[in-house]
């Protein structure tokens, strides 16, 4: 239930952010009434009815989408970039925290979560948590706008299916840039790479290697 809650605020925030873009005067009343229903959104929210809240968020972007695509505007235009980030994130520490904050500082989050054979063949080992539990976690995390399971062949399957502004790495991601902007071009998909310089190390541990090689130090010696 707290992951519906968190996805709420997400689509809330979201729709302040597309009110405060949009100017169509002629549609006033719409608009209007798409930010009453934001705001029903919220005192539902606030109430505890997250089934009421987020049909009224629903309408709210309903609204606004309508007016829009009558106006002839692209709706995706008036969001924010959408960006794109992939990995295991397996025991979630304060790396992965720091990494996608950087990343929703451009715009709004889309990650693909590695699926578990992905992750074992690419780090030789099994994630510590399986596939699901980490696309829960990941779901929960505010500077994540939405995270869904990668395709188990095709990585750039997972691009496709969110056709991104950015495409965000991280700064252990063994991945070729210009390699990457190739292949994306010939799917017709024409997004900017770009790359968190270096790792954050302010914290003990800033890896999941480094938590597990703490936890068999301590309690895995005979």
């Amino acid at each position: 239930m707290s992951s519906l809650k968190d996805r709420i605020l997400k689509y809330i925030r979201g729709m302040d952010e597309r009110l405060l873009q949009i100017k169509l005067p002629e549609y006033q009343k719409i608009i209007d009434l798409a930010r009453q229903y934001k705001e029903d959104a919220q005192y539902y929210l606030e109430k505890g009815d997250l089934e009421t809240s987020i049909v009224d968020i629903a309408y709210a972007e309903g609204l606004i989408d309508s007016i829009l695509i009558v106006a002839g505007v692209d709706p995706d235009s008036q969001v924010s970039k959408k960006v794109f980030v992939g990995g295991t994130f397996d025991i979630i520490h304060p790396g992965h925290i720091e990494f996608l904050r950087e990343a929703s500082r451009l715009g709004r989050v889309y990650v693909s979560v590695a699926r578990d054979k992905n992750s074992e063949k690419v780090k030789g080992r099994k994630p510590i948590n399986p596939e699901d539990q980490r696309l829960d976690v990941l779901k929960s995390i505010r500077y994540v706008y939405d995270a869904f399971l990668g395709d188990e062949t095709d990585f750039l399957k997972s691009v496709e299916k969110v056709r991104p502004d950015i495409i965000f790495l991280g700064p252990d991601q063994k991945v070729n840039e210009d390699t990457l902007k190739a292949e994306l071009e010939k799917r017709g998909i024409k997004a900017e790479v770009q790359r968190l310089k270096e790792r954050i190390n302010k914290w003990k541990h800033s890896s999941t290697s480094s938590i597990i090689r703490e936890v068999m130090n301590r309690y895995c010696k005979s």
